[in-house]
């Protein structure tokens, strides 16, 4: 397996693994659709914020950061999502793609990461337990698909202990 920031060209097939995700589960609240342009856009703007793992030249799960929230205040925390090929699920993946990109996010200064996990996906909470993510919180039935109320579960982990020297922060 070759664990790798993402490519332009792997668009398709992170849209193939993230669609299937989102039409056949309540992992993710959104019904949505992804497309292979909105995917190569987030490449590009996220950089090392974007990996995937990759075996026998086919892209099999990636893992992504994105802003928490708007405003400068937030410049150092980010939300993850990490989605991986239904084949390769329980081999190792996740575990080595979120070091991956942990460390892509320790390179940029970033103190925090939040999952959001739907409560349909016990697996993705224990998952995000196991590699060092703390709960935080549980918000009853703010999400709904397929008829069905679902609680979104916050879990965090703190990357760094020490607090960035830079006391300003830009706007994104």
């Amino acid at each position: 397996m070759i664990l790798r920031q993402a490519r332009p060209d792997d668009a398709q097939a992170i849209c193939d693994i993230w669609n299937a995700i989102i039409v056949d589960t309540l992992i993710t609240f959104t019904s949505d659709e992804k497309t292979a342009l909105a995917i190569e856009a987030d490449i590009e703007t996220r950089g090392p914020g974007f990996q995937v793992a990759e075996f026998e030249g086919e892209v099999i799960g990636f893992a992504t950061y994105f802003p928490f929230r708007g405003g400068p205040g937030y410049a150092f925390s980010k939300e993850h999502s990490i989605q991986i090929s239904a084949k390769a699920r329980g081999l190792g993946v996740g575990r080595a793609l979120m070091q991956k990109l942990e460390q892509a996010a320790v390179n940029e200064q970033v103190h925090s990461l939040w999952a959001g996990i739907s409560s349909a996906n016990p697996g993705g909470v224990a998952f995000h337990g196991r590699i060092g993510f703390s709960e935080i919180a549980r918000l009853p039935e703010v999400g709904r698909k397929n008829g069905q109320w679902l609680d979104l579960i916050l879990m965090q982990k703190i990357l760094s202990s020490q607090t960035t020297t830079d006391t300003t922060v830009q706007a994104e």
